[in-house]
């Protein structure tokens, strides 16, 4: 039987009987219910449910959008994708979402990892290919920015990126990916992974400031080492100018503080605004764009990445509401649920 979770009737965001694309939470929501519609549809597949039977359109149709296209995994053939368009009922009257400038014209959307059924051992495959910084590498990541590069290449650049969890990160990469080449896409990225000891969760603030303070001098230390020892080896190095590149690029970005699997974005960001109060803006700049292990694997002569949370800017959502357990800071439902306790702020490279 199916999930009342996944039935739009009944756990949808019914009380948005009009769209204002203009408002935050209204784009908020929408954004996170496209997200919801893919992992339904994933979840039709897997159960059978076709025609009539389907719970996934509800959850776009209720907003205008209809299905574009379908992002298929080449690994398993799931469904970890879609792109949706909006289409505005001909009768004003009767259409409660027109279409202003502030419409997506386009949604690109990207579950997260599914616990049940024939995807989660791909998708656990990606969790950890996140944990390596390695998504990048993976031919789900290529289909996906393809799709992206497809959308904009067709003249359109009112598109909008989001996604959930592991979806998030999916979008987040394509986000920089388009960044890098001058095209800022307005991007939704929910729960989104960060990789790292969880210091945010340490209650003492003193100790925690503290241990930030102090992996950043070490880091930042770190990365002028190996870029000098670099620099010998290759006398005619390029300036790597990536972060510099993605300053402009602003992702509404959602996290939970009860959610490990993001929480340290709060910290990532409002250390950074600290280490400015104390006049190491510099440090701070060099240290957050990289991640220690990293560096060390360039210090002994190994392939490294960038880790997928180096975002020079952002709008940071975060929801203080108490959650149950993990599974509810986690969950994608919260982002479009009208009782939630959000604060945002936007910071800027």
């Amino acid at each position: 039987m199916a999930s009342e979770r996944d039935i739009f009737e009944i756990s949808g965001p019914l009380h948005l009987t009009t769209i204002d694309w203009t408002n935050v939470d209204h784009r908020r929501s929408v954004a996170a219910c496209m997200v919801q519609g893919v992992y339904i549809m994933q979840r039709d597949r897997q159960e059978n449910r076709h025609g009539p039977a389907a719970l996934a359109p509800p959850w776009w149709k209720f907003f205008s959008f209809d299905l574009h296209s379908q992002l298929i995994d080449d690994a398993d053939s799931s469904i970890f994708g879609a792109v949706f368009k909006f289409k505005p009922k001909p009768d004003p009257s009767t259409d409660y979402a027109l279409s202003t400038n502030a419409t997506p014209s386009y949604i690109v959307a990207f579950r997260g990892t599914l616990t049940k059924g024939d995807a989660f051992a791909r998708d656990l495959q990606l969790d950890l290919h996140c944990v390596k910084n390695i998504l990048h590498q993976s031919s789900r990541f290529e289909t996906a920015v393809q799709a992206v590069r497809n959308l904009v290449a067709s003249g359109n650049r009112n598109i909008w990126l989001t996604g959930h969890s592991l979806g998030s990160a999916m979008a987040m990469l394509a986000g920089k990916s388009m960044a890098r080449n001058g095209v800022f896409l307005e991007s939704h990225l929910f729960n989104s992974p960060y990789v790292s000891p969880p210091i945010e969760n340490i209650k003492n603030k003193k100790v925690k400031h503290g241990i930030r303070i102090a992996s950043s001098f070490v880091t930042a230390g770190l990365a002028v080492a190996v870029k000098a020892k670099k620099n010998v080896q290759q006398r005619n190095i390029a300036p790597d100018n990536s972060f510099s590149n993605l300053a402009s690029w602003v992702p509404c970005l959602y996290v939970n503080p009860r959610d490990h699997i993001c929480s340290e974005y709060i910290g990532y960001f409002q250390h950074r605004r600290k280490m400015e109060g104390i006049g190491a803006r510099g440090v701070e700049r060099l240290a957050s764009q990289h991640s220690f292990s990293g560096l060390l694997m360039d210090a002994i002569g190994k392939e490294s990445h960038e880790p997928l949370h180096v975002l020079p800017s952002a709008n940071l959502t975060v929801n203080s509401t108490p959650a149950r357990d993990l599974k509810e800071a986690h969950g994608i439902h919260q982002w479009w649920r009208c009782d939630q306790q959000l604060e945002s702020r936007t910071y800027r490279s």
